[in-house]
């Protein structure tokens, strides 16, 4: 197409308000616009990327035997009643009433829609194994959407469900779903995205993997040990610590420490380290406003992800209250009362410790969990750190990356068919759940994810699988009559070919031609100037700058080919 056609203005100044490069120079190229927050429409650039991306996704989910079908974005309050999703999810889940005021709700994820697609259809085994997709709008009410389309709240997204009656049929999916992701993330441009254990989250099941572009711009932490290949979400890693030997016991003594409510200000009075503290963090069960006290070691951090899983439901940050019995800043284990008491695993076998006295200015020392609170249970509540000990090598070798999470896969499990009555007759005629397994990969994530993998400071360097076109040419000085009549032809040569081409020639310098070329990212470029026709040549590049060639006019056609061919 003609560029002067393309919708969408191409600007320079990078926005205030773009956190992210790809995000920055998606704006400034004429790919998005933004609508509200976190909802964005798509100008013609991003939807051609995005079709292609779909594209590829429909190919790999067609080769492990995936059936493409749709589900309704709205769906009736009493779908999500039957899961128990309906109360349990949180305010991300858009709800409404319509005309005749009954409950309804925007879909942020599937799993309801696809057992109710398959109910009656999965009656008997001989149906089995199969797996359903679509490639559809969906819509979570984020609290903090950001960085354009890494996080939004309106996104498109390929879900798909795969349905099984036993375990290790799913397991064996499973694993051909795992292999089709890489080919995926491979083909779009991101062979360099890496699997890593993670929380399951509302999804439900035991197993679940992310895939995940490591890149400083990411939201997500991810635990990588440099001793092995163990790779996880920092809300599914395991924090292990190694607290030796424990010293000789001292005795519980309370001290004066005024005005010392942080560990660091306790323990620079007391002249301990961080890691001889018990810091206690409080919260309260959303429902009933019950406390919960969580003890840990002084020098890490709680993960609320474990800990809300431990819970079995979402914790809040305290509001303590005059009256509540709850001292804040000189909280501790020995006599608390009124809240629900929780031990972190790195207290465990650890002994003189300092923490609060439940009493204002007061910290005691010498403090040891199982002589002076009695039994306690220990439990995983720690994020992980840098230096932290591996739970698959057991080195310390932990370190903490940053990553955009670009695709997932779950093991279900049976959570939703055992819920909504999903049931299928063995050979014997008794009647079980299928199993079901979950896979998503969000489109315009993915593609954003590309460009901030994948640019330079002038613009995105798209790969050609996924490029809006394949050949960019520009015509420089478009009002000389023998580089315009090159171009032209040109033009209509390479479309009739079957290339996809944008064509740039407006009465404009040089200079900008060029900068909206290079915020366009298309992969190979063709340079038609008054210039280079004194020299019978076209110049031909690619926008990596991996190659920049003069080609004489009568050989451009072909090698313009040739090199379409080559980057494919």
């Amino acid at each position: 197409m003609k560029l002067e056609k393309l919708t969408g203005d191409r600007f320079k100044e990078r926005p205030a308000d773009c956190s992210i490069d790809s995000h920055a120079l998606m704006v400034r190229g004429g790919y998005i616009k933004q609508v509200g927050n976190g909802i964005y429409s798509s100008y013609t650039v991003l939807k051609r990327i995005t079709r292609k991306i779909e594209e590829i996704i429909r190919e790999e989910m067609d080769a492990i035997d995936g059936q493409e079908v749709l589900f309704p974005v709205a769906m009736p309050a009493s779908l999500w009643q039957e899961s128990g999703r309906y109360e349990g999810v949180g305010k991300e889940l858009l709800r409404f009433n319509d005309r005749n005021d009954a409950p309804h709700l925007l879909g942020m994820t599937h799993e309801e829609a696809a057992v109710q697609l398959v109910r009656e259809y999965g009656q008997t085994y001989a149906k089995y194994p199969f797996m359903i997709y679509q490639i559809q709008t969906k819509f979570r009410d984020e609290a903090r959407p950001r960085a354009g389309l890494i996080r939004t709240r309106e996104f498109t997204m390929k879900d798909a469900y795969s349905f099984h009656t036993s375990q290790e049929d799913l397991e064996t999916y499973y694993e051909q779903a795992f292999q089709a992701y890489e080919r995926i993330f491979a083909r779009v441009g991101l062979p360099g995205v890496i699997s890593v254990a993670s929380d399951s989250g509302m999804m439900g099941g035991k197993i679940s993997h992310e895939f995940m572009l490591l890149t400083p711009a990411g939201e997500d932490s991810i635990v990588v040990c440099k001793s092995c290949d163990f790779r996880a979400n920092l809300e599914a890693a395991e924090c292990i610590v190694d607290n030796g030997v424990a010293p000789e016991p001292v005795a519980l003594t309370k001290v004066h420490t005024p005005g010392t409510k942080t560990i660091e200000d306790v323990c620079n009075f007391l002249k301990l380290p961080t890691d001889k503290s018990c810091k206690a963090v409080v919260y309260q069960k959303e429902q009933t406003g019950e406390y919960v006290v969580v003890f840990i070691r002084g020098d890490l951090d709680i993960n609320e992800t474990k800990l809300n899983n431990f819970m079995g439901e979402e914790l809040i940050t305290a509001e303590i209250t005059a009256g509540c019995g709850l001292v804040v800043g000189f909280l501790g284990p020995v006599g608390l009362k009124n809240a629900t008491i929780l031990f972190d695993a790195s207290l465990q076998g650890i002994n003189n410790l300092c923490c609060g006295a439940n009493e204002e200015d007061y910290h005691y020392t010498g403090m040891d969990i199982a002589r002076d609170f009695g039994a306690a249970e220990y439990h995983d509540f720690a994020k992980a750190m840098d230096g932290g000990i591996c739970p698959s090598c057991k080195k310390p070798t932990l370190t903490i990356a940053r990553g955009i999470e670009v695709g997932n896969i779950f093991q279900l499990g049976t959570k939703y068919t055992a819920a909504m009555g999903m049931k299928f007759a063995d050979e014997a005629g008794a009647l079980h759940n299928p199993i079901m397994g979950c896979y998503g990969i969000g489109v315009g994530r993915l593609a954003a994810s590309v460009c901030e993998e994948l640019h330079d400071d002038y613009g995105p360097i798209w790969p050609i699988a996924i490029a809006p076109w394949q050949v960019h040419i520009c015509c420089v000085r478009a009002d000389d009559t023998e580089a315009k009549a090159f171009a032209d032809g040109l033009y209509s040569q390479l479309r009739a070919a079957g290339l996809e081409v944008i064509y740039d020639d407006r009465l404009v310098s040089a200079g900008v031609m060029f900068s909206d070329a290079d915020l366009l990212g298309v992969p190979v470029r063709v340079v038609v100037s008054p210039r280079n026709m004194k020299e019978n040549c076209c110049e031909v590049a690619t926008r990596n700058k991996s190659i920049n060639e003069k080609i004489q006019l009568g050989d451009v056609e072909a090698h313009v080919k040739q090199l379409v061919a080559k980057l494919k």
